[in-house]
């Protein structure tokens, strides 16, 4: 694992970094509007350490201010953080098992599957993993104290602009991926569907419809099915040259 640490490149430690110092600013959005829904400092720092979901965290809290059941905010940021899923998939094969994967699969997260699946390399994919994961799991809840002390003094984090840093930063991660057309025609697809449902829907429920891009290109994925009765051309190599011949494919394979 020493080695993999050493493959790391100056420009992924450098986004680390500043993905980890975004990831401060939007957890003390975070703390300021949960200290304005009610919560106390210790509710607040304790939600963004067990949680470690941005996004459910906000859901949850929204549904607070709007004077919703507790319970429903959870279950609504139970259904946004079924994101997670996806990133699983994509991360999931990069990550050892064994007992710790518990502790890794608590790290996976919208900042760390996009740095992850920007490596090619598994070692380096991995040790960005990990980098990331352990700074998200500090900066985040320090965030969240800065804002819950902060939050007798700013009444409305969005004056400051501070919910528009996180999504400029994973905006600025994702364009690079973009160049590949199925992956462009993925982020259109699912671009389109979650403007489609944002005025229909609660927060976080776009995010899911999003998916859809990646069932798009998936569907572009998978081979194609062989149609039986076609024609194959092959090359027949004997000790007597006979040419180009050609076999026909069934079900039954070659004859």
């Amino acid at each position: 694992m020493r080695s993999a640490w050493r493959t790391l490149d100056g420009s992924t430690v450098r986004a680390v970094a500043v993905m980890c110092l975004s990831v401060l600013v939007i957890g003390a959005s975070y703390g300021v509007t949960a200290h304005g829904a009610g919560l106390t400092w210790w509710q607040i720092v304790g939600i963004a350490t067990v949680v470690l979901a941005g996004s459910s965290e906000f859901v949850f809290v929204g549904i607070l201010a709007a004077g919703g059941a507790p319970i429903l905010g959870a279950l609504a940021g139970i259904l946004v953080n079924t994101r997670n899923f996806g990133y699983g998939l994509a991360v999931g094969k990069h990550l050892p098992g064994g007992r710790g994967l518990l502790i890794r699969a608590h790290l996976i997260n919208d900042e760390t599957a996009a740095l992850t699946t920007a490596e090619r390399d598994p070692r380096r994919a991995r040790a960005a993993f990990l980098l990331c994961g352990a700074g998200i799991l500090v900066a985040w809840p320090a965030g969240a104290a800065i804002g819950a002390a902060m939050g007798g003094v700013i009444a409305s984090p969005e004056a400051l602009g501070l919910d528009a840093a996180f999504p400029a930063l994973l905006a600025a991660l994702a364009i690079p991926a973009l160049r590949d057309r199925r992956t462009l025609l993925a982020a259109l697809v699912g671009g389109a569907v979650a403007l489609m449902l944002t005025p229909f829907t609660p927060a976080g429920l776009p995010i899911l419809g999003a998916l859809a891009g990646f069932a798009a290109l998936e569907a572009l994925r998978r081979p194609p099915k062989s149609v039986p009765g076609s024609v194959v051309e092959c090359t027949v190599h004997s000790a007597e040259p006979r040419g180009t011949e050609f076999l026909q494919v069934d079900e039954a394979g070659l004859r």
